[in-house]
């Protein structure tokens, strides 16, 4: 029963923190904490059903493209509260003031917006833009998975990727959590949402996972070697780049001529 108990606490702590959904009350005590990251990937089912809903109903009644691809963009902003988006801004602040590993850390705690976030924004919507344009027909049925993959892989890496902090919000998660069980449950969501996206269509499913681990990857070399580790404002860098590579990769993917 405790057990059920930590369950729920840990469903409505991470959509009271990763989402503007509404959720229940409840102590963010140390035990309610401990499988939060398990459901993280939820908040990104949420979106997915949300945005493939609205790209069914804008095709169903011939929205014009503008509308239908800045609501698709809209949509994930929306849910999470920009929350993703503000890491990858104070990301690019950070690493565009070439300073020292200590300086870099302070700027991810800034919660001014530089000069170099205002510019990473504009590039990164533009180009979300016109990504999205692509994303039609079948590929809309695959590209509602992603959002569950982004935020499964930011999971498993906040329980086992090294921390750049001993505080922050991923370091104390980290240390509350059950990692082989969000660990886990992290692979199953994965091997799910890429058998799902297999059967819909499975070579733009094979060219979103290789996005997703592309990221992934670049993710991790770029956090161990600019910040020492990864924290809170890095996993929401990772989480907006990977949910802008992913359908980037499919796009691409539909102009193979096989």
């Amino acid at each position: 029963m405790n057990t059920m108990r930590r369950l729920w606490s840990s469903l409505n702590i991470a959509f009271s923190m990763y989402s503007r959904l509404p959720a229940a009350q409840c102590d963010w005590s140390e035990q309610n904490m401990q499988y939060v990251m398990c459901f993280f990937p939820w908040v990104g089912a949420v979106i997915g059903v949300l945005s493939l809903g609205w790209a069914l109903l804008a095709e169903r009644l011939g929205v014009h493209a503008p509308l239908r691809n800045v609501v698709l963009m809209l949509i994930p902003v929306t849910v999470s509260g920009g929350i993703h988006l503000d890491g990858l801004l104070d990301t690019a602040d950070a690493m565009s003031s070439w300073r020292p590993r200590e300086k870099r850390l302070e700027i991810l705690k800034d919660s001014h917006a530089g000069a170099f976030a205002v510019i990473a924004c504009t590039a990164y919507f533009f180009l979300l833009y016109a990504v999205i344009d692509m994303v039609q027909g079948e590929m809309v049925y695959v590209y509602a998975f992603t959002f569950v993959v982004s935020r499964s892989l930011s999971g498993f890496s906040v329980v086992t990727f090294p921390k750049a902090t001993a505080d922050g919000t991923v370091a104390g998660f980290s240390r509350n959590a059950q990692t082989r069980i969000i660990q886990g449950t992290a692979g199953i969501y994965l091997v799910l949402c890429a058998a799902a996206m297999a059967v819909l269509q499975p070579w733009y499913a094979l060219a979103a996972f290789a996005g997703a681990f592309l990221t992934f990857f670049w993710y991790y070399r770029m956090a161990m070697k600019q910040f020492g580790g990864i924290n809170g404002d890095l996993a929401g860098c990772f989480l907006s780049v990977c949910e802008l590579v992913m359908p980037l990769m499919m796009a691409a993917a539909s102009l193979l001529p096989f």
